[in-house]
């Protein structure tokens, strides 16, 4: 630790206030009233390490009128529920380490700076529901015991949660990720729905041990992540990068006026890949997948080669290329030898 600790006793982390030289929580009931009433908005807030119950966060926001500075509190403890509705925060935030016994509601809350929560620990649910971060935010190595939610919150600057563990049920949908979010290496426990979500995300590497429910614009990774369950991916005016994805369940690949590249791709379970507007593959090769359905799609410039079961593969209304020698596709032959019925589904 970066700063003088507690003189209460040894196992106190808290940061020692002078000239007592105790933490907030530690000092005498006259000594906390003065420190209390030197706290105005605006004002840096400095409770790095100190161990917060309910009713003692709650004086403290109230005498920086909900409106505190730049707050320092990495590796506080919060042993009682956390309820920041209505809070404004004008500076940055840094919360590493920090731990959460109880509820951590930051709904309705504003950060005008970034917010840092990394390794921090949460132990019952977490909502970022409707929250307003102009300045970045991060939640890597960040630990979600229960559900977390993050439905229509605003991150102007992005959002990352690199290596994070979501143990419970995950939302964001409607969220809006401004410069991106990033998800790699994440584990996500029970079903993830980031449905109709605004920006790029990266979930390269990750984990869905449930049920994933993916959607995005400008740009979707989810390269060599492994997908227990059912992976089903809906994107619009979108590039999605599915090389050496991994999904034992189903596999659903909606795409919108979008690219996507399944290269290296294993698909255990039924896969289908649809596309509206200008929607196109770019490579299935080595992708193996006993059940493949492709519908509405520009195949014209797809690479196939080392396609493990191209038997499986059901085209219906796909564009392909065709040269003075007819189509440019390692599976042209296979093709031509189908049945007549076979080839019209």
């Amino acid at each position: 630790m970066d700063w003088v600790t507690c003189a209460h006793s040894a196992a106190c982390t808290g940061v020692a206030r002078p000239p007592s030289g105790h933490c907030l929580a530690h000092l005498p009931q006259e000594d906390l009233s003065a420190a209390l009433a030197a706290m105005a908005p605006g004002r840096l807030l400095d409770l790095r390490g100190t161990t917060l119950g309910g009713d003692l966060l709650r004086r403290v926001l109230a005498a920086a009128g909900e409106r505190p500075g730049r707050a320092r509190l990495d590796r506080a403890r919060f042993t009682g529920d956390v309820r920041l509705s209505g809070v404004a925060f004008q500076g940055d935030v840094s919360l590493d380490g920090a731990r959460f016994e109880r509820l951590a509601s930051f709904f309705g809350a504003r950060f005008d700076g970034n917010v840092s929560l990394a390794g921090a620990w949460f132990a019952r649910e977490l909502s970022f529901h409707g929250v307003r971060a102009r300045g970045h935010v991060s939640l890597d190595r960040a630990v979600m015991s229960r559900d977390a939610l993050f439905s229509q919150a605003v991150f102007d600057h992005g959002l990352s949660c690199e290596s994070a563990r979501f143990d419970g049920y995950a939302t964001f949908d409607g969220a809006r990720l401004g410069e991106a979010a990033c998800f790699r290496g994440a584990r996500f426990g029970r079903t993830l729905s980031f449905r109709k979500v605004a920006g790029s995300a990266w979930f390269d590497a990750a984990h869905f041990a449930a049920d994933a429910y993916l959607s995005g614009t400008g740009r979707l990774s989810a390269a060599r992540a492994r997908a227990d369950a059912t992976l089903d991916v809906a994107v619009q005016g979108c590039g999605v990068d599915l090389r050496q994805v991994r999904v034992s369940g189903a596999t659903t690949l909606r795409l919108t006026d979008s690219q996507a590249d399944l290269e290296g791709a294993v698909l255990r379970g039924p896969a289908t890949v649809t596309g509206r507007g200008h929607a196109s593959l770019t490579s299935l090769r080595e992708v193996d997948a006993a059940s493949l359905a492709l519908a509405g799609l520009d195949l014209s410039a797809c690479r196939f080669a080392g396609l493990a079961h191209p038997s499986g593969v059901r085209l219906k209304e796909c564009t392909l290329a065709l040269g003075q020698r007819g189509m440019r596709w390692p599976m042209l032959r296979w093709l031509r030898a189908r049945p007549r019925s076979a080839r019209s589904r």
